[in-house]
């Protein structure tokens, strides 16, 4: 069975829906951030988005480009990231873990060789943030051969067609988005869109986790009572990341304590 599998039925089990939770790898630094995904888990968080970061997020606000900036300008490389993904995967054997990425990250170094890489750190998932399900079957045959599963995005404006093949080619979950445009808390999420999951459902996909503008637990209560299996939070986190980069203890102690407020929100018991 696999992480994602798990995850959700042991979720289904306890009446909660999931928290996932998004930061960029080497932010602030390449060594706060196993620090920083550390804080998250133990705040609650059930699975864990990561991004490797890059000069060009096109698919990020401001506040998770700034992510990015701060990653690379610590000098963090892939190399580094990679390095803290198996850190963090020996600590959590069963934590699902994806990646979200660029496409020029993947095909860099080989696309074969990237998704090796992956398999070898301990990654469940991969999500190519600017690449849509019609161009991704390439990537998702090479995921496959290395026991990566292929994440593709549901906009909420997406055509019955699209939805089709996002239900037919996504693994382990669809990332769902509440709104166009690209991630920020800056712009709140719009109600989410029901008739959106409904069609996945009736397509049979993997559990959809909302995304884009989830900042706050009435936020994750949305997506759930939308009928979303789970929400997923990144430049709320980011935020926190930059208001207290050089405060240690005082990062770890404000990740975990709204970790544990949104994570508090998924319960439907």
């Amino acid at each position: 069975m696999n992480r994602y599998q798990h995850m959700f039925e042991q979720l289904a089990s306890k009446q909660q829906g999931a928290f996932v939770p998004f930061v960029t790898l080497g932010d602030p630094t390449p060594e706060l951030s196993l620090k920083v995904i550390t804080a998250l888990v133990e705040g609650g968080a059930d699975a864990l988005e990561l991004g490797l970061p890059f000069s060009d997020p096109v698919a990020d606000g401001p506040t998770i480009q700034m992510a990015n900036i701060r990653a690379l300008a610590a000098g963090t490389r892939i190399a580094d990231a990679f390095d803290i993904i198996k850190q963090v995967r020996a600590l959590y054997p069963e934590l699902p873990i994806g990646l979200l990425v660029y496409a020029n990250l993947v095909v860099s170094k080989g696309t074969e060789s990237f998704y090796q890489r992956c398999a070898d750190a301990g990654v469940d998932s991969v999500l190519i943030a600017d690449v849509p399900v019609r161009e991704g079957l390439k990537f998702a045959e090479a995921a496959k051969r290395h026991d990566v599963a292929p994440i593709y995005i549901a906009p909420p404006d997406a055509s019955e067609q699209t939805l089709v093949n996002v239900a037919k080619h996504s693994e382990g979950y669809v990332y769902l988005l509440s709104r166009a445009g690209v991630t920020g808390a800056e712009t709140q999420m719009q109600a989410p869109a029901s008739a959106v999951i409904e069609q996945l459902r009736n397509n049979h996909s993997a559990p959809p986790l909302l995304g884009f503008g989830i900042a706050k637990p009435e936020h994750v209560q949305a997506a759930l009572n939308a009928g979303a299996a789970g929400a997923i939070c990144g430049s709320a986190i980011v935020k926190i990341i930059e208001q207290y980069q050089n405060d240690e203890s005082q990062l770890i102690h404000e990740l975990t304590q709204f970790v544990k407020t949104m994570k508090a929100a998924t319960s439907n018991a």
